[in-house]
């Protein structure tokens, strides 16, 4: 072989390596790969700056670490781990996850979709982080808080709530929760644009695709045997996808479900990036529809007015704290299109490289507008922060403290038309 062709066959081989010929490829880690399962990532908020003193917050949040919402899953994997055994091809590593679905059942005992105790340390860490970064908020402040009707929003709110007044016993804290608030904290139960597209199914189609071209019966197989019957291709990815979520949501319980033994790291990541997609067809924006987004538009609405009145001085809330869901931020923050929480593509196969639900409602997510003033213009400023870390506010721009003016227009202009 001539050293010119030699050459020419390592930089192919070097080519390929650096830009996979797969976009869905991704080499997330395996905690990165439990997506909106994976617990919250506790960080120091940035300190406000010497010039500028904080008025105002709203804070919108996701309940914290849950027990998995129902049984379907666990229920799905054991009933086939039982067939398996019935038919004497289960596999050492079928027991384990027998064992670990077990562990999963026996840990809940019946409180599917209950906040568990790291929730409630997830929401006392940021109640906590809250009070001592803006300390200066909360001396004779008064706290308004909301959560949706779901009973792990309402601890999320009362576990929040009674660490700030542990903080400060002096607060003032009111609370509220149920159906009154679903407009704004559960928008994808009466949205009627939202709910004709869900049920209209026309995100199945990529779905279906992204299915098709990741869900492999290989991790099945791990676990129920070589010749476990898995003709039934739409059945085996549906069961697959249920073995994905067991190990998944393991660790929001307290519980290292060893993911290793029942999965590859490409495995893992192909299966987080199908549930990936599922997030972010069903609740953030897309060129399949905008009606996602627009969803949170009475709740965006809301942040935008409320802050108002703090700048005129018509609150009686130096805080106002919202409890609510993994699809209460996706929508919310999409329709403000915050860095990393709105993609938009015809080619669904790149969605898991620039759309991670684990970076955007991870356990505990939340979105925090902090209102500021300069302490010798009087001028009123808007900071942002995504899970307790600054962002940017308006596209194109890296302002982190943009001028309460600037950032209405902003906002306003994020509305749907009809609402500015």
């Amino acid at each position: 072989m001539s050293r010119l062709k030699t050459l020419l066959i390592i930089v192919t081989i070097c080519c390929l390596r650096a830009y996979p010929s797969d976009p869905t490829l991704t080499h997330y880690t395996p905690s990165e790969c439990e997506g909106s399962f994976m617990p919250y990532i506790a960080v120091d908020p940035e300190a406000v700056p010497d010039s500028l003193e904080v008025m105002f917050i709203n804070h919108v949040g996701r309940h914290g670490a849950r027990f998995p919402s129902s049984d379907k899953n666990v229920k799905a994997v054991s009933e086939a781990l039982d067939r398996a055994e019935q038919a004497k091809t289960i596999t050492p590593a079928g027991r384990e996850m027998r064992r670990l679905c077990r562990r999963i059942t026996d840990a809940t005992a019946g409180r599917w979709g209950a906040l568990d105790s790291l929730g409630e340390a997830e929401q006392r860490g940021i109640a906590t982080r809250m009070y001592r970064t803006f300390r200066t908020l909360f001396d004779g402040g008064r706290v308004e808080a909301m959560s949706s009707y779901s009973p792990r929003c309402i601890m999320s709110m009362y576990s929040f709530a009674h660490q700030l007044s542990r903080m400060d016993n002096r607060l003032e804290i009111y609370t509220n929760s149920g159906r009154q608030n679903s407009a704004l904290l559960r928008p994808f139960d009466s949205d009627e644009a939202y709910r004709e597209y869900r049920d209209g199914g026309t995100w199945q189609k990529p779905m279906d695709e992204l299915e098709a071209a990741l869900v492999t019966d290989a991790p099945l197989r791990r676990i129920l045997g070589r010749d476990a019957d898995l003709s039934d291709v739409e059945a085996m990815r549906k069961l697959a996808m249920a073995e994905y979520a067991v190990v998944a949501c393991a660790s929001a319980m307290g519980i290292d479900a060893g993911w290793s033994r029942f999965f590859t790291e490409e495995e893992y990541n192909r299966l987080w990036v199908v549930s990936n997609m599922r997030h972010y067809v069903q609740y953030s924006a897309s060129t399949l529809t905008t009606s996602t987004s627009e969803m949170a538009a009475p709740l965006l609405l809301n942040l935008i007015t409320t802050t108002d009145d703090a700048v005129a001085g018509k609150s009686h809330a130096t805080a106002m704290l919202r409890f609510g869901h993994a699809e209460t931020l996706m929508p919310l923050l999409a329709l403000m299109h915050l860095p990393g929480c709105y993609y938009m593509t015809n080619y669904f196969d790149t969605v898991a490289l620039h759309w991670r639900d684990f970076s955007i409602v991870p356990m505990a997510a939340n979105l925090q507008l902090i209102l500021l003033r300069h302490k010798e213009t009087g001028r009123y400023y808007l900071r942002v922060d995504l899970n307790e870390r600054i962002l940017p506010l308006i596209p194109g721009r890296t302002a982190l403290y943009t001028p309460w003016e600037s950032a209405r227009e902003y906002l306003t202009r994020c509305l749907p038309l009809l609402m500015q």
